[in-house]
């Protein structure tokens, strides 16, 4: 697979997951959980509708990676790539096989 077909393909289960959360985790910071749980999920509608991508936030293309505002607070959301047991870094990110992803949000002052 060619780096623009992996990228590619990486980008497309990152939307695929941030969008439907199917074929991995989602889990909220401490400090995004103390603000309760519409605050929680008003966080997750806004990454589910994150859209704001350019070359300064998303350098390598695969919608990993964002940050948005809600209210006063500053948040940022990402995905890590895991094998399927959650124990170790996932060998390949383009093959769902053998990935896990977990979106993490947390707020800006925790990353």
């Amino acid at each position: 697979m060619s780096v623009t077909s992996r990228t590619d393909r990486i980008r497309d289960l990152n939307d695929a997951f941030r969008s439907t959360l199917e074929g991995g985790q989602c889990l909220f910071t401490a400090g995004v959980s103390d603000l309760g749980i519409p605050f929680s999920m008003a966080a997750l509608a806004s990454v589910r509708a994150f859209g704001d991508f350019s070359s300064d936030n998303d350098p390598y293309g695969e919608h990993d990676f964002g940050a948005f505002q809600i209210g006063e607070e500053r948040l940022f959301w990402k995905i890590d790539y895991y094998d399927r047991t959650l124990e170790f870094g996932s060998n390949d990110p383009a093959d769902p096989a053998q990935t896990k992803r977990v979106l993490t949000i947390m707020l800006a002052e925790e990353y």
